[in-house]
C-alpha cells in the first residue's frame, strides 16, 4: 500500500482515519478530499492502492465514487467508512463495488487491525457488518433491496436516536460523546445523519422533531 485515499467531509473524522491508515500501513501516503466532486477528480491524477470512502457527503451519496474507482482503477482496495450499519447502505454499497464495509464508531485499534488484514487476504469487514451479511444470506426471508422505513422514528438506528434525544435535551456534542461512551467526531458524524434523515438544519429544529416524534 503506497497512496490511499479519504473521503470524509468532517475534518475530525478525516483526521482520525488518516491515523489509521498510517498506523496500518507506515509510510503510506495519504489524499483526503471532502466532496465527492474533489474525489472524482483527484482519482483522475494518483494510482489509489486504498480508498475509504463516506457515504453521506454534501454533494451527494459515496457509492458514485465507489463505482468510478472500481472502473478507473480496479487494483485499488475499496473499503466504505461509515457510521450507517443498515441493509440499505450496505448492499447498494457493496452492489456498486466496496470490498470492505467500516463501521467509524469502532475502536480506532480495531480499525488499524481490520485493514492490515486485507494484505493477509482478510477484507475489512466490522464484526456487525459480517453478522449482517451472514443472517441476509442464511435467512431466506430478508430481500436483497431492503426499504428503510418512511416512519422518521424507525429511519433512525438506535445510537441516531441516543443521540438525538440528548441533543434536544441541550446536551453539546462533548457531553453526549461521554455519556454515550463515543468519540466526539461519531458524535458529529451522527448529527449530521440525523439532520438528512429528518430533514432539519439545526439543533433547534432537531430537538423540535425529536419532541413531535414522542422521543423526549
Amino acid at each position: 500500500m503506497r497512496v490511499a485515499l479519504i473521503l470524509e467531509d468532517l475534518p475530525e473524522s478525516q483526521v482520525m482515519l488518516r491515523e489509521v491508515i498510517q498506523a496500518a500501513f507506515p509510510g503510506i501516503r495519504v489524499r483526503c478530499e471532502s466532496t465527492i466532486a474533489g474525489a472524482l477528480n483527484i482519482i483522475h491524477q494518483f494510482q489509489f492502492d486504498l480508498a475509504l470512502i463516506d457515504l453521506s457527503l454534501p454533494d451527494g451519496d459515496g457509492t458514485t465514487v465507489v463505482d468510478a474507482l472500481r472502473t478507473q482503477l480496479p487494483d485499488c482496495m475499496i473499503v466504505v467508512a461509515t457510521i450507517f450499519d443498515d441493509d440499505s447502505h450496505l448492499f447498494p454499497a457493496l452492489r456498486a463495488g466496496a470490498q470492505g464495509y467500516l463501521l467509524k464508531d469502532q475502536p480506532t485499534t480495531l480499525l488499524v487491525n481490520q485493514l492490515q488484514g486485507i494484505s493477509e487476504g482478510r477484507p475489512p469487514l466490522s464484526p456487525a457488518i459480517a453478522r449482517r451479511l451472514l443472517g441476509h444470506f442464511h435467512v431466506d426471508t430478508i430481500q436483497e433491496n431492503t426499504v428503510v422505513p418512511d416512519d422518521e422514528n424507525l429511519s433512525l438506528s438506535e445510537r441516531e436516536r441516543d443521540v438525538l434525544i440528548n441533543l434536544a435535551r441541550g446536551l453539546n456534542s462533548a457531553d453526549i460523546a461521554a455519556l454515550l461512551d463515543i468519540s466526539r467526531h461519531t458524535v458529529n458524524d451522527h448529527v449530521k445523519s440525523i439532520y438528512l434523515k429528518l430533514n432539519v438544519s439545526s439543533r433547534a429544529e432537531a430537538a423540535v422533531r425529536a419532541k413531535g416524534m414522542g422521543l423526549v
